[in-house]
């Protein structure tokens, strides 16, 4: 025990010995010096993205749109054929859009923003406000039903369809401007077009509509 402690004692006394650090010499240089240039490639149009497959899709037509979509298909189609380079037709038999991407179309996403339009234009919406969609990326279209905010009937869901609409549709056009939207109501479905913040706050307007707020308030 004691010489065990002697030696605690020695060991505890002892100056610690200074640690020899080995330095290795920094050979980055040369390897970087050594490595070859990035390759270049030139970007991939949209055919070959999709190893020359051709994409399409379909649109439906509803009955009540069949009328305006025979008076506005030059002002459809002309955007769509001429600026994103997307071939597109009616089908009369089977009522729908069709859209398919060419060998010159610059961007693959082109195909689903003229889907989009045309879709908005088959929700009610005019060309002039759908068309923002083939220019812009950050608009969308949301839709909602009246009875996913209150379960309404008879009178009561007429009255708040008149409460959304407002006198010669006042109310619908102070909520348009006031957030950069645009509104259809047809008749318990509101579709609204805009970017993810201005869809939010219209909805909110709206939804304080239908649940008896006057329109004053909102």
């Amino acid at each position: 025990m004691a010489d065990l402690g002697g030696v605690i004692k020695m060991q505890s006394g002892e100056a610690p010995a200074s640690m020899d650090v080995e330095e290795i010499p920094n050979g980055l240089g040369t390897k970087s010096a050594s490595l070859p240039s990035k390759p270049k490639f030139e970007p991939l149009k949209a055919h070959e993205m999709s190893d020359g497959r051709v994409q399409f899709r379909k649109v439906s037509v509803p009955p009540h749109r069949y009328s305006p979509l025979k008076k506005a298909w030059m002002e459809i189609y002309t955007p769509i054929y001429e600026q994103m380079k997307i071939d597109i037709r009616m089908n009369l038999k089977a009522r729908k859009i069709e859209l398919k991407t060419r060998p010159d179309t610059p961007d693959i996403s082109n195909l689903q923003k003229c889907a989009d339009f045309a879709h908005a234009f088959m929700l009610g919406f005019d060309v002039i406000d759908a068309i923002a969609l083939l220019r812009l990326d950050e608009l969308y279209v949301e839709s909602f039903e009246i009875k996913d905010v209150k379960t309404l009937r008879g009178e009561h869901l007429s009255r708040a369809i008149g409460r959304l609409s407002g006198k010669g549709g006042k109310t619908k056009f102070a909520i348009e401007n006031a957030t950069k939207t645009r509104i259809v109501i047809a008749d318990t479905k509101i579709h609204i077009l805009g970017s993810f913040q201005n869809i939010k706050i219209a909805r909110d307007s709206l939804c304080s509509l239908i649940l008896g707020s006057p329109a004053g308030k909102t």
